[in-house]
């Protein structure tokens, strides 16, 4: 397994990989930091019931490279991380696997800090937060989702700013895939902005409220990708750009609050030959991470909602940029990010 993690294409010189486990709780935890150049490396828990340990390793390696970069680009003070728990979230959790999991923290003496993420909440960090103080998003004040919605909806202002030439939303048709915390309160914001919303997600509830609320449209999850709108907004889980999806889309802006959206780098330049406006995933979703660090590392609050904002005007720079080069939106925000945690 040791050289599956080295050779594993999301390695990337990962300064340190901990396998976890507490037989008591059934707890199987992978922990990886990825950079600390910055700082702590800070990144969220997820909860997922992986098919096979090597998914699990994939997926927390990419996710912890991808905090790297996000944290840079946004300006904050930490490095990337992130940690996932091999288990069933809505059957497998119990207070003393998330203590166990704030055991294995401690032993790391605070290189890693962890939030909640995919499959976790608040409440679980607060059982985390029983064995260790490194966790943050604790109570009612650590939900980071609004603010992750908020980075999405300026940024996709920017996106229609730079594509369309407009600062209005009005008569634009978005596509949202994942009517999670995050994509429902960016549909709220988009249709309080005047889009009309097509919405895809498998809890029928969500899907319900959103007809009611939003005049939204429903669309099974697979035929989202054939919808005929200006914007698609991916607010699940990741890789939902790939080749099958790409000689889909009928859009021309792709800006949405996930994880990991292209799945193979080359998908950039896919995106910028048709002529798709890319706002990179890990530049358009900062905002919770800004909020949880914010949080963790008790800084005024007064300016959190002016450096989520921000997150608009680095796109800006990162469209503008791609355009003056040619070259896609995705290479650029790397480089942007590389600028600030590469010593």
């Amino acid at each position: 397994m040791t050289a599956f993690v080295f050779n594993e294409v999301n390695f990337d010189n990962h300064e340190q990989v901990v396998f976890a486990s507490e037989p008591k709780s059934g707890l199987r935890a992978i922990i990886a930091v990825h950079n600390t150049n910055l700082g702590p490396a800070m990144g969220g828990c997820r909860m997922w019931n992986y098919a096979t340990e090597a998914e699990a390793v994939r997926d927390v390696l990419r996710l912890s490279r991808g905090m790297t970069y996000k944290n840079a680009v946004a300006g904050l003070p930490i490095g990337g991380g992130k940690s996932v728990i091999i288990a069933n979230p809505k059957t497998d959790k119990t207070p003393a696997l998330f203590e166990a999991l704030g055991e294995a923290l401690e032993r790391l003496g605070g290189r890693y800090i962890t939030a909640e993420d995919v499959g976790t909440s608040p409440a679980d960090m607060a059982n985390v937060a029983n064995k260790t103080k490194y966790v943050a998003g604790l109570g009612d004040r650590g939900d980071p989702s609004p603010f992750t919605a908020l980075g999405c909806f300026v940024g996709a202002q920017a996106a229609v700013k730079h594509h369309f030439k407009r600062d209005s939303f009005d008569g634009l048709t978005v596509a949202l895939q994942g009517l999670g915390h995050v994509g429902y309160d960016y549909a709220r914001r988009l249709h309080e902005a005047g889009a009309k919303l097509v919405v895809a997600d498998i809890d029928q509830n969500s899907l319900k409220r959103a007809q009611e609320e939003f005049g939204a449209t429903v669309v099974d999850v697979n035929a989202i990708y054939d919808v005929e709108a200006d914007i698609y907004a991916p607010c699940a889980l990741g890789a939902t750009l790939n080749p099958d999806t790409m000689n889909r889309l009928k859009v021309k802006i792709v800006a949405g609050g996930a994880n990991n959206q292209l799945a193979t780098p080359e998908i950039g330049e896919v995106c910028r030959q048709k002529g798709i406006l890319y706002a990179p995933d890990f530049v358009i979703n900062a905002g919770g991470i800004i909020k949880v660090c914010y949080e963790y590392m008790n800084t005024p609050e007064d300016g959190m909602d002016a450096h989520v904002r921000r997150i608009g005007e680095t796109l800006s720079e990162v469209f503008a940029r791609a355009n003056a080069e040619g070259v896609p939106t995705s290479v650029i925000a790397d480089r942007l990010a590389e600028e600030r945690f590469t010593k």
